[in-house]
């Protein structure tokens, strides 16, 4: 009987990553720019997700930072959340749900964080596979030597 509630909740939750997904840019710019040569001849000798992983691993936790008031921002507003919270913080005390996944606001950005990197991925895959598609002469310049 709370249909309304969980499509408004999705809605909420969909809209709040969008929004938090604009904050990643600049810190993916930061990490880019803080790169060391180490870094980089890392990522080129590395697999075919090597500047993924790079991102993720020096950007996630800052993301994340962002993110989160940005969701609960969203979330807090739809009743629901803070039942669904409620309900799960006592099922993960149980052991019955896994203890990341009882709050709607870190679960969303979790998801959202794994969306992103997913879509950085799939964009350095679409680079290595054909460097001359690539957005910039740098790009081309850095995955064309592979």
């Amino acid at each position: 009987g709370m249909g309304d509630q969980v499509d408004e909740l999705e809605t909420s939750m969909n809209k709040a990553a969008e929004m938090a997904v604009t904050q990643a840019q600049p810190i993916l710019v930061d990490a880019v720019k803080k790169m060391s040569v180490e870094d980089a001849k890392g990522i080129l000798s590395g697999g075919n997700d090597s500047a993924t992983q790079y991102l993720n691993k020096t950007s996630r936790e800052q993301i994340r930072a962002k993110f989160l008031p940005i969701v609960k921002q969203a979330t807090d507003k739809v009743g629901l959340a803070k039942q669904y919270n409620t309900f799960a913080g006592q099922a993960a005390t149980m052991g019955v749900l896994d203890a990341k996944n009882a709050n709607v606001e870190n679960y969303v950005t979790e998801q959202t964080l794994n969306g992103l990197f997913e879509m950085i991925g799939k964009q350095e895959e679409a680079i290595r596979q054909n460097p001359a598609a690539a957005a910039t002469s740098l790009a081309k310049k850095v995955f064309g030597t592979l």
